[in-house]
């Protein structure tokens, strides 16, 4: 049987290629955008019974009444916060507190947003895989992206901490997806960034590895394989 997939940001990038990737495999998927727009195109290209709903992560109220929707289809399988930001290259002291805010409040506190409205009836069934997205550089530093190393670093901890507090039959999982090709990429490495792996090929990689995880890979930090 297909598994309940939820997403966030699936708007472009990994979070479309993905959810693209589950669809095709037979899974249904609930992805979250920012953009009316974007959910109405996204929903009408894949229709039902998957369900792609406008969401501000950082907005908990936002959070709490999409998660309160989905719950009441069904409990999620397979939780993916995938939605994250990076600030404009700078050394950290230059940074405006506004843009360091945030990379924050997206990349860390709207991960906790989803896991504080969804993870609780996951429990209550004792099973599920939570994956939060990480990051290289939340296992290495690099300069003029403090903020975004910070929030990393701290999804890191922040998911193997969770890990250790689940019941035995379930996962959290801190995942380095690798170095794609996207719009985040071409903030941090320009030009340079089109030489890397694109965001299709990455999927074929991607999506069978996530499909695959397991309670036994409970708190452990992970990479996408290679491609």
């Amino acid at each position: 049987m297909g598994k309940r997939i939820v997403i966030t940001g699936v708007s472009r990038g990994l979070g479309l290629a993905m959810a693209q990737g589950f669809i095709a495999q037979g899974h249904t998927v609930f992805g979250c955008v920012r953009s009316p727009e974007t959910a109405s195109e996204l929903q009408q290209r894949f229709g039902q019974p998957h369900h792609f709903a406008v969401v501000d992560v950082t907005d908990e109220a936002s959070v709490q009444a999409w998660a309160a929707e989905v719950l009441a289809i069904g409990v999620p399988n397979l939780l993916i916060n995938n939605a994250g930001v990076i600030n404009q290259l700078a050394p950290l002291w230059e940074v405006p507190a506004e843009e360091f805010n945030r990379v924050i409040d997206v990349n860390v506190k709207g991960v906790v947003h989803v896991i504080r409205h969804f993870l609780p009836a996951m429990i209550a069934r004792n099973s599920g895989i939570v994956v939060n997205f990480s990051s290289g550089w939340g296992r290495s530093t690099s300069p003029e992206v403090a903020p975004y190393c910070a929030s990393k670093w701290a999804i890191e901890g922040l998911t193997r901490s969770l890990a250790e507090e689940l019941p035995a039959g379930m996962a959290a999982i801190p995942l380095n997806p690798g170095i794609i090709h996207t719009d985040m990429l071409d903030i941090c490495f320009g030009e340079e960034a089109a030489s890397y792996t694109s965001v299709t090929d990455w999927a074929k990689a991607a999506v069978p590895f996530l499909l695959k995880l397991t309670p036994a890979d409970n708190g452990m930090p992970m990479t996408v394989p290679a491609w």
